[in-house]
Parts: C-alpha cells; sequence; structure tokens
C-alpha cells in the first residue's frame, strides 16, 4: 500500500477525545502540551497531530499554566522548547493583586507578602504620623487650668455674701516636703511603675481590665503621669479628642519633666475632698497638721482619697450620693483600701512587715470644719446654696469642678432677715437658756429655722446653730427632730380632700364612697381614747393591747369640733380622724403640702403618725404651710436662683407651681390655723395688724418643740430641741427639756412661737397689709372617735308675759355654715351664751370671733375658768396662764 495511503497513527494516551478536548481549548489557555505539539514539534511541522502523554500530562501542563518549563521529545537546540502562560506575558507587576496566574476565588486572596507588606506600610503612617505629632506637643501651662479660682456667693440683692473655693484651701509644697510615706504610697496604689516607666504603661492598662474583670481591686490604667496631665493641663471632658491629647502630653511630659517634678505637681493639685486641693490642704482638712507630719497610715488614707473623695470621706457625702455615699459606706470603702494600699507598700518593698504590723487601727480624720470666713450663719448658707446647685444644675458640674473655683452663685437669702431670725433666736438664748446655772437642763440647746416666700417658694432666710465652724449639722435641714402637732393641718386637709371612710366599705375606698369632712365635724377630745380602725375595730398595739390615745396634759375635752380640736391642740380628735380617713391619706396630703417621703417621713401605718412622729425639717415644714397660704398652690423651696461660669450662665431657677389642694380646702385649713393664733395654742405669735395662721407643736418626753406659722407672704418654721452635741455619733439621743431654760416644760407656744413673733414682726416691716381669704363652707358634719349627735335643743314655750315673738330655732351641728360656738369651750350649741354667768355678745365671721366677755373669761380671750373639757386654768387677757392649760402660755408658758 501506498505510505501515502497508510492509516495515521492514533494519539498515544487519551486518544481522540483527549485530543479533540484540547483542541477546542481556547487559544490564550492552551496547555504547554499542545503548544509544544503545534510549535516545538517536528511532526507538527509536518501537519501530523501532536503527540499527547495522556489525560494526566494534560491536567499537569494546565496547571502549570505558563510559568514552567518541560522539554518535549523534539527540544533541543535550535528549537523554542519554552511554553509561556498568560501571567508570564509583559512586566511584572510591583503590587500582584488580582494575581496573575490564578483562577476563580484564588486570583482574589492576597499573598503573604502583600498582606504584611500591607501591615507593615500602615503601621509605618501611623509611626511617622504619631512622631510628628509627638514632635508638635506643646504641653500646655500647668497653672493656667490647675489653680483654683474664687466661687463668689451672692445676697438676693445681688450684693456679694462671700468669696470661698478651691484657691483658698490650696498650698503648693515643693517635693522634698512631700512625705516619702505619701509617694509611697501613691506608687503602690496607683502606678507601681511610675520609677521608670514613660508615662504610658500598657500593661498597668491590661492589668487594669483583668482585675475588673475579675471583680478585684483595681489601681487603675491611668499612670501618676496621666492622672497629672489630665488634672492639671486638660478639661475634664470625656471626649475621644481629649483622649488622644492626653496621650500625646502625657508621652511628652514623660519624656521632658522629671519623676520629682510629675509626683510634686500630681499631688498638689489633685482634690482630695472638703474642699481641699493638694496634699497640704488634705492633711490640714483630715488632720489639722502639716504634710510633712504625716505618717505611713495617714498617708494610706490621704491616698485613698485620690479614687474619689465622695465615696471614701468617713463623714459620708448624702447629698451626692445618699445610699453609697453614706458615712458607713464610705468608712468601709476607707478602711479597705487603706488596709489595702498598706498591703501593696509591703508587696513592693516601700513598707516593712514589723512597721505595717503596727497600724491596726485605721487612722479616722477629725470632722469636717469650715473656712473662718464662713462662720456666723454664713457657712450653713453657702453649705445649702452648694448643695442645692449640686443637685439641681442640668450640665452635671461635680462637686470636684466646683471646687476649682470660677463660679458665680446667686442665691435667695436676704441679708437682713437672715441677720433678724439670728438676732431673735439669740434674744430668747440669752435671757433663758443658761448652761452655768443649769447644767443638767441647759446644755445642748439648739434652735433651727427657715423662713420662705410663699409665692415663689424661695428661701429667704435660715438659722442652722450658733456658728458653722463651731456647730457643723445645719439645723435649718432635718435634724431628726419630731414635729408634733404641726402636722395635723395635713390630717385636716386630708379628711377635707379625700373624706371619711365608710364603715361598711373597703380599705381602699373611692371618693364616691367618702364623706368630705368639715371642720366643724365633732370627734371625741377625750384623753387615753380608745382608737379605732374605720370599720370599728379597736386598734391594738405591738404588745396585743388597746391603744389609748393621750392628750398633752392628760386634759379631756368631750365631744368637740375639729376646729376647736386644734385650738387646743387635742391629740385624740386628729389622731381618730386619721384613721378614719386613712393614714396613707394623712402621708398623701402631706407629700402633696411639700414633704418629702424619704427616711425622715415615720411609719404611716400607726396611728401616732397623724400627730407628728416624722421628722422634716425646717425648710420643709415651712414650705409644706406655704402651700395652704396661697391657697393650694405648692412651690418647692430653693435657694438658688442663677450661676454663672466664665460669665456664662450655667443654670437658671425655674419655678413650677403645682396645685395640691383645691382653693376651698387649704383656705379652710388656714382659717383654722388662724384660729389657733387668734384664740388658741398660738395666740404668742399674735402679729397685731396682720392675718396670721400657725401650729404649735410639742412631742412625746418634751424632747421637741415647733411652731409653724406663716402670713400671706412668708411662711417660717421655729424648731426647738437638746441634743447630744458629739455629731461624730450616729443616732445621736435627743434629750428631755423638763425645766429648760427655768420653765417647768417646753411647749411649741413657748420659745418657737416667740422666736417666730420677734422674726415675723420685723420681717413684714414694710410689706403690704394682705388678709387671707374668706374660706367658703365646707363638707359635712360628721362624727367620729365615738362622738353622739345630740338632738336639736327645743325651743322654750314664752310665757304671756314673754314677747310673742317666734323664737330662734336651735343650730343643728349638720349645719355646714360657719358656727358661732367653733371658738367657745366645747360643745355647746347655744354657743354658751351664759358660760359662767356672762354675756358673750360676737360676730363669727368664718370661724374668726370678735366678741367682749362680762364676768367669767371666755375661751375668745383666753380667759377660762373651770370647765370640765378645757382643765382647770386661771388666765388673764394678755395669754398667760397658771395651772396645766395647752395653749394659753404667754412667752414662756405651755402649750402644745
Amino acid at each position: 500500500m501506498s505510505e501515502h495511503r497508510r492509516k495515521a497513527p492514533q494519539p498515544q494516551g487519551g486518544g481522540r477525545a483527549a485530543a479533540r478536548r484540547a483542541a477546542q481549548q481556547p487559544s490564550g489557555r492552551r496547555t504547554d502540551a499542545s503548544r509544544r505539539a503545534t510549535q516545538g514539534s517536528p511532526s507538527g511541522a509536518h501537519g501530523e497531530e501532536p503527540s499527547y502523554g495522556g489525560r494526566a500530562e494534560a491536567r499537569r501542563a494546565a496547571q502549570r499554566g505558563g510559568g514552567g518549563r518541560r522539554r518535549g521529545a523534539g527540544d533541543g537546540p535550535g528549537h523554542e522548547g519554552r511554553g509561556r502562560g498568560r501571567g508570564d506575558a509583559g512586566k511584572k507587576r510591583f503590587i500582584d493583586y488580582p494575581r496573575a496566574g490564578k483562577y476563580g476565588f484564588r486570583r482574589w486572596v492576597p499573598s503573604w507578602k502583600l498582606v504584611s507588606g500591607l501591615c507593615l506600610g500602615f503601621l509605618g503612617l501611623m509611626m511617622g504620623a504619631a512622631g510628628i505629632a509627638y514632635a508638635l506637643v506643646v504641653p500646655p501651662e500647668v497653672n493656667k487650668l490647675a489653680t483654683a479660682q474664687n466661687n463668689v456667693y451672692y445676697w438676693a440683692d445681688n450684693t456679694q455674701m462671700v468669696a470661698t473655693g478651691g484657691s483658698v484651701n490650696r498650698q503648693s509644697i515643693e517635693y522634698a516636703q512631700i512625705p516619702e510615706a505619701m509617694r509611697n504610697a501613691v506608687i503602690s496604689a496607683e502606678n507601681k511603675s511610675f520609677e521608670h516607666d514613660r508615662g504610658i504603661d500598657p500593661m498597668g492598662i491590661a492589668r487594669a481590665f483583668y482585675n475588673m474583670a475579675r471583680g478585684g481591686e483595681t489601681q487603675g490604667g491611668s499612670t501618676i503621669t496621666q492622672q497629672y496631665v489630665k488634672n492639671s493641663m486638660l478639661s475634664q471632658d470625656q471626649t475621644l479628642s481629649r483622649k488622644f491629647k492626653e496621650l500625646f502630653i502625657t508621652l511628652k511630659v514623660g519624656e521632658t519633666v522629671g519623676k520629682k517634678k510629675v509626683m510634686e505637681g500630681y499631688l498638689n493639685v489633685s482634690y482630695y475632698g472638703r474642699g481641699a486641693s493638694g496634699l497640704q490642704a488634705a492633711a490640714r482638712a483630715y488632720y489639722n497638721k502639716d504634710a510633712t507630719e504625716l505618717n505611713e497610715s495617714e498617708c494610706a488614707f490621704l491616698a485613698t482619697l485620690l479614687k474619689g473623695a465622695s465615696y471614701y470621706d468617713p463623714a459620708g457625702a448624702p447629698d451626692i450620693d445618699p445610699v453609697k455615699a453614706s458615712a458607713k459606706e464610705n468608712t468601709r470603702r476607707a478602711k479597705e483600701r487603706w488596709a489595702w494600699i498598706l498591703d501593696e507598700e509591703v508587696k513592693d518593698g516601700r513598707l516593712s512587715a514589723a512597721k505595717r504590723a503596727t497600724f491596726t487601727e485605721f487612722p479616722m480624720p477629725q470632722k469636717p470644719k469650715k473656712d473662718a470666713k464662713l462662720g456666723g450663719q454664713t457657712g450653713y448658707l453657702v453649705d445649702l446654696a452648694t448643695k442645692y446647685f449640686l443637685a439641681h444644675n442640668e450640665k452635671g458640674v461635680t462637686e470636684k469642678e466646683l471646687s476649682r473655683g470660677g463660679y458665680e452663685i446667686h442665691t435667695t437669702f436676704d441679708k437682713n432677715k437672715v441677720t433678724q431670725l439670728e438676732k431673735s433666736i439669740k434674744k430668747v438664748y440669752d435671757a433663758k437658756i443658761d448652761p452655768e446655772k443649769r447644767p443638767d437642763k441647759d446644755t445642748h440647746v439648739q434652735f433651727g429655722g427657715a423662713s420662705v416666700d410663699t409665692k415663689t417658694g424661695a428661701i429667704l432666710a435660715t438659722y442652722g446653730g450658733q456658728d458653722a465652724t463651731k456647730h457643723y449639722t445645719n439645723n435649718a435641714d432635718a435634724t431628726g427632730a419630731q414635729v408634733g402637732s404641726t402636722f395635723k393641718p395635713f390630717v385636716l386637709a386630708a379628711a377635707m380632700q379625700y373624706g371619711k371612710r365608710d364603715p361598711e366599705g373597703g380599705p381602699d375606698q373611692s371618693e364616691s364612697e367618702r364623706t368630705p369632712v368639715s371642720p366643724k365635724s365633732i370627734y371625741n377630745g377625750d384623753n387615753e381614747l380608745k382608737i379605732n380602725q374605720y370599720n370599728g375595730d379597736v386598734w391594738m398595739n405591738d404588745d396585743g393591747k388597746e391603744w389609748l390615745q393621750t392628750n398633752d396634759g392628760d386634759h379631756s375635752y368631750g365631744d368637740i369640733t375639729l376646729r376647736y380640736a386644734m385650738q387646743e391642740s387635742a391629740n385624740s380628735p386628729y389622731v381618730q380622724l386619721g384613721m378614719d380617713v386613712g393614714t396613707d391619706k394623712v402621708k398623701q396630703a402631706a407629700m402633696d403640702a411639700g414633704l418629702r417621703d424619704d427616711d425622715y417621713m415615720a411609719n404611716a401605718n400607726v396611728p401616732s403618725f397623724s400627730i407628728g412622729t416624722s421628722s422634716p425639717s425646717a425648710i420643709r415644714m415651712a414650705g409644706a404651710y406655704s402651700t395652704f397660704a396661697t391657697s393650694g398652690k405648692q412651690r418647692e423651696p430653693f435657694s438658688v436662683t442663677e450661676v454663672k461660669h466664665k460669665g456664662d450662665v450655667i443654670y437658671r431657677h425655674k419655678t413650677e407651681t403645682k396645685h395640691a389642694f383645691p382653693s376651698v380646702v387649704a383656705d379652710n385649713v388656714t382659717d383654722v390655723l388662724k384660729n389657733v393664733v387668734e384664740h388658741g395654742t398660738g395666740t404668742p405669735a399674735q402679729l397685731p395688724g396682720r392675718d396670721a395662721a400657725g401650729k404649735t407643736g410639742t412631742t412625746d418626753g418634751n424632747k421637741s418643740a415647733w411652731f409653724v406659722g406663716y402670713t400671706p407672704q412668708i411662711s417660717t418654721a421655729v424648731s426647738m430641741f437638746r441634743m447630744d452635741d458629739d455629731e461624730t455619733q450616729k443616732n445621736r439621743k435627743f434629750l428631755e427639756m423638763y425645766g429648760t431654760g427655768g420653765e417647768k416644760s417646753i411647749h411649741g407656744a413657748s420659745f418657737p412661737a416667740q422666736i417666730w413673733h420677734d422674726y415675723m414682726s420685723d420681717a413684714m416691716k414694710g410689706m403690704k397689709v394682705v388678709n387671707f381669704p374668706k374660706p367658703e363652707p365646707y363638707g359635712d358634719t360628721v362624727f367620729g372617735g365615738g362622738a353622739v349627735s345630740p338632738s336639736p335643743t327645743p325651743s322654750p314655750t314664752p310665757s304671756p308675759s314673754e314677747s310673742s315673738e317666734e323664737p330662734t330655732p336651735s343650730v343643728t351641728p349638720s349645719s355646714p355654715s360657719p358656727s358661732p360656738s367653733d371658738t367657745c369651750a366645747p360643745l355647746d350649741w347655744e354657743c354658751k351664751n351664759n358660760q359662767n354667768g356672762g354675756n358673750t355678745s360676737g360676730n363669727d365671721n368664718g370661724g374668726t370671733t370678735d366678741g367682749t366677755t362680762d364676768g367669767g373669761g371666755g375661751t375668745d380671750t383666753g380667759a377660762t375658768n373651770g370647765g370640765a373639757d378645757t382643765g382647770t386654768t386661771e388666765g388673764t387677757t394678755d395669754g398667760t396662764t397658771e395651772g396645766e392649760e395647752n395653749g394659753r402660755g404667754g412667752i414662756f408658758g405651755g402649750g402644745g
């Protein structure tokens, strides 16, 4: 057969199918084998099919692409035996991305060389930027921001009261004056690597996070250098930009400022509480000694304060946080951290174990003291305004920031009225209180007082004690002294607003099931009266015995009106009234008037709650009575009108008015209290020519006495009590006042009422004479405490010789209109026309009687002779009494 007709040999390996697949591949993705077959093989040149090495060979060739080199059978000199893949074409790129020679997702996965190169490049850029920033950093001047300025307090008329603040209590000291013990304590507690770090301690930051995660004691992530920079060179704003500034400035300071200078600056600018900035001021504030005299134990405590003085000062900071910053909690925290710091010093080799063993007792600091410029009443006023601002400012200004100074605090205090109140109290104290003459009776006598503008709630004046630098507790604030019968107006307000419960209903009755109570309602005023629950069940005490309510002086009054019971300060009617209305409603009425549901609000689940077992402050009592003076409009007492910082107003008070009671309720309460001043226990507080209303208060055991009263413009509360003067002790005991001031006992009608009268007489001078609104009749006449509704007295039949005019019908007790018998002796529906043989003529206008009495003394003048309801009393029209009458006392007489 001819050679040209010979059958072509089949491909070796893969056969025709493999050849066909290779031929179908695009020219750009042919394998090395195919390239060699067509380009380098001699047979290829003569038109013969290339030889293949099988399917595996084709697959390997495809995977190698153009990157490999394989010599074929025909390779040799003079032949192009090197195949090139797609990735080998052209110049190789510097950044091989997307990656050449890779297909699918591998093409987009960067190589380790590319990733590491990018990371190194980014790191280099960051280091370069940081280097430039570091080179450009210039630390700010320390003194411009760290040196505290004065805070200036102003009277209500914008005249300066006092200038005080951080700069007053800062004395910088040199490094040599800083005790080594203080430096050691701070380093062990705050920054163990201080002496050799460069201002930043990465390990310290990591350690702080680790300990924080474990819930253990931390030494903070910030170094001493960082804290020094933050406290002395930067604002206290917690922003990201400030953090970056702090970082770079800290690095610069750590490199350029010596460790001694940093330590000196840190201890001089740090705040230690009690207004003390710097170690020297702190040593004086807490131990009354120079910094150089501090021992290791005292230094450890002062180092504790750097963690936060408000939460580590054993004196406590209840105004900042009444729960977490109480004296008890602060003392516990301070002792724990104090011991921890000493132990850390031992671990660090900064204190010997033998020396540490000698410090077994916590170095309790002295009581907080006031600056000498803050003596007298000024310290109390500044303290009151400071606390108010810190508690109410919306900018979140802290005590620490305020201590740096630069603030203008404009207060509500009237300088003249502050002086008048202090003068009135001093007058009584100097005249009657003599500790040398009566050391067992007249020692530890305290007075407190507060006066409030009824229209705005502005605190016009306070009396906190004899001297703020000697007596630290502000007696105008809550002291724990119970208010006694001055609480009764809230009971009456609750009875009128919420009503008496139906004995057939449940304890939580709606208003429709209750009966609004009129001041004309009749209640049993007997001494040792059984007190019933609203449903008639007798109230039992904790011992399972019947509760018997007593009256002051053990007087029994019989069935009397609530108006007369308030006048005579009888307890039984108001205790029973509180049970009929619900002591929860009484509490609500007191809170609506302005009292707080705090630690000074007594347990409202017992009958005695209604007669003043609570102990609110004089400020709160004056503010609450203002609510009655303004016909039921309640406004919070406040002491700061405006605060400026660097010329900008950062706080301004806004008066908010709440409608606590309907005007008819508040005006009726005012009328009842006006009667107390005109005819009852409050007669020593009368202001000739002006309307005045008020209530006396005396507590069990004669341990406190109050008078709270008001005119339409000003409401004032005065308290008196005796208390152990050791202000460092908790649960201080109130002492009895039997024999104090040479009196048999102290009542609200004695010293407190006289002080109120003297102060208000001066405070009201020059003010317009304004009368209280005339009250509208309100409520139903109800009977409680076993009081019996009497039958109307029949009119006598006139004899033929007498006038034939129709007799005037008797007044029934159910009438809500004012009754002329309100200020007479106890229940007498004929208004005691022939009391003790006397004839009384008068005109009752809204419950106020203007009458003259011939014969025996009528109750209008405060002179009563006989009568089982009022006790045995001989009195005169000037208000002085003899015997045990409870409310006709003159300036130094008795009276509840």
